[in-house]
């Protein structure tokens, strides 16, 4: 940044000095023509000698000289003894002057002087042209002055920059060094960093951005833990009431109506394992995009009502009424067995949950460019806390996780990435002791057979 600044200080300093220095010089060419043109004025007005007598002597205190001739180049009258410098200039050819006058060298850098004529006539006799001097030493001196004032400024100039730019590093590099050692603790594995966010421009962003990386990478740590905790809790159970059941129908006194309940508890035990580990199968296969979707257009009143005649008979079972809305000419774009899988877990739940003589309802509504289907139930509920985190995995609201009380937590979990691979999105709003609504929403298909008839 410094280097940047400097540059353009430089160039810039250079190009305003240059144009300084030309205006400067520019300024005492007009003066000195000026100064021409003011004695071509009296020449003309009163031509005699004691005219002459008086520019002369008017130029002689002043830091410029002057000379005037006649049209044939014999000098009138001179402020100051003409040397070699000026002879070089009173030797130029003057064919056409303008009477406003003109510079006849401007060049102070290899000259000895800066000069200028002006012609003059008083009458047909009395004719010549009027030459101004000036010394390059003095126009050199004037430069210098203005050089020194140029270096005074330009050094003030770096000294105020040299501070800013060390207050804004300063303010620049401060919360740079700040995420550094944020994201350095990231990277060993500490994810309970704090990044101050001070400003609202794009540092703040970037400090905004890693501390939600940071909450984020904390939440999935904790996530893991308890999804390993709950994992090995799951997979504990089973394999104990296996292992148990196992040492005892080894026993030789066992007689063969005991044996036969025990082998039978293992194996019911064991499909619980097998049901576990084809769940986490399932979500392993999501996360890795390896889960195959095979969508179809569907005509939702009839596939509904093959997925209600399926769980109807559980409902009547428990005294449950199952009740099915839904309007003939609705279509989806959906895999029609995962979609199967979502509602018959979600129905399942809704039985799990509900008490006798209560109403299930699996509604279908349209609304505009989207299709929603509702499982309401009027099952005991769900407390406010919990409803935030039913989708995550292995959560279970029921925290003792007792066998009597459901599955394994991944029911939940599945239904929404079954949903959402498909296209959709799945809510839910509950109360407790008045039960529970996951609301589906799809955006319509519409049946083209139905529209261009």
């Amino acid at each position: 940044m410094f280097v940047c600044i400097f540059l353009i200080e430089t160039v810039s300093m250079i190009y305003l000095h240059n144009k300084v220095v030309h205006s400067r010089i520019n300024q005492e060419l007009e003066s000195l023509k000026s100064r021409g043109n003011s004695h071509r004025d009296v020449l003309e007005i009163s031509y005699d000698n004691s005219t002459l007598h008086h520019i002369g002597l008017m130029e002689s205190h002043t830091d410029t000289d002057v000379v005037i001739t006649n049209t044939k180049g014999d000098i009138l009258l001179s402020s100051e003894k003409v040397n070699s410098g000026m002879k070089k200039i009173l030797k130029k050819d003057l064919t056409q002057v303008p009477r406003k006058g003109l510079i006849i060298q401007s060049s102070w850098k290899e000259e000895r002087y800066i000069a200028t004529v002006t012609p003059f006539n008083s009458d047909k006799v009395n004719e010549g042209y009027v030459y101004m001097f000036k010394n390059t030493g003095d126009v050199e001196d004037l430069i210098s002055q203005l050089n020194k004032h140029f270096l005074f400024a330009t050094l003030l100039l770096l000294f105020f920059m040299l501070i800013t730019i060390y207050f804004l590093s300063k303010a620049l590099t401060r919360p740079l060094i700040t995420m550094k050692e944020a994201t350095t603790k990231l990277s060993k594995g500490n994810f309970s960093v704090s990044v101050p966010v001070r400003s609202k421009d794009e540092l703040g962003e970037l400090a905004q951005s890693i501390q939600s990386l940071a909450n984020e990478l904390n939440y999935l740590k904790k996530e893991r833990n308890e999804f390993l905790a709950s994992i090995s809790h799951e997979l504990r159970t089973p394999l104990t009431y296996i292992k148990g059941y196992a040492d005892i129908a080894r026993r030789k006194d066992l007689d063969i109506p005991e044996r036969t309940q025990y082998l039978e508890i293992i194996h019911e035990e064991s499909k619980r394992l097998n049901s576990l580990l084809d769940e986490l199968f399932n979500i392993a296969r999501m996360d890795v995009n390896t889960f195959t979707i095979s969508k179809e257009t569907v005509p939702l009143s009839s596939f509904l009502q093959s997925v209600y005649e399926k769980v109807l008979p559980a409902f009547t079972n428990k005294n449950i009424q199952l009740n099915l809305e839904c309007k003939d000419n609705l279509f989806m774009d959906i895999d029609p067995s995962r979609f199967e899988q979502v509602l018959l877990n979600l129905l399942d739940n809704a039985l799990k949950y509900s008490n006798e003589y209560t109403v299930t309802t699996i509604k279908a509504t349209e609304s505009i460019g989207s299709i929603s289907i509702s499982i309401i139930d009027q099952g005991v509920g769900i407390p406010r806390a919990d409803i935030p985190h039913v989708f995550d995995r292995l959560y279970r609201v029921e925290k003792s996780r007792a066998r009597a009380t459901g599955g394994f937590g991944l029911g939940l979990s599945i239904v929404k990435q079954l949903v959402e691979v498909q296209g959709g999105t799945i809510s839910v709003k509950s109360s407790i002791e008045q039960g529970t609504c996951f609301t589906i929403i799809f955006k319509e298909k519409k049946n083209e057979d139905s529209s261009s008839s």
